[in-house]
């Protein structure tokens, strides 16, 4: 997956103990990324470990191939599953049977 991320703004909150990004990534190569990629990738820019960083929201622009999102980096694990809802560390997990690679198959 050739994606380059780019960081818009990068705020620490104190109160909830954790850095919150804006982020742009640019997708020439293919269509919108998993969002699962684009967390491994969010991780590795800001330097963090995966399993403190959570994507709130990632949209592609329409007609682009620049998505903007936003994402949590938490000071620590045990944080970040206290604040984020279930629905968004559910929705950052690895999908176990993509839909979106049509014509695929592993057998």
């Amino acid at each position: 997956m050739n994606m380059k991320i780019k960081i818009i703004s990068d705020n620490y909150n104190p109160l909830l103990k954790r850095r919150e990004i804006i982020f742009e990534v640019n997708h020439t190569q293919s269509g919108t990324p998993p969002r699962f990629e684009v967390r491994k990738a969010l991780a590795q820019t800001v330097k963090a470990d995966l399993e403190r960083v959570y994507i709130k929201k990632f949209e592609t622009k329409t007609g682009t191939m620049i998505a903007v999102g936003e994402a949590n980096v938490y000071d620590s694990v045990e944080q970040a599953k206290l604040i984020e809802p279930e629905y968004i560390i559910l929705r950052n997990q690895p999908k176990e049977k993509p839909e979106e690679e049509k014509g695929e198959t592993s057998e």
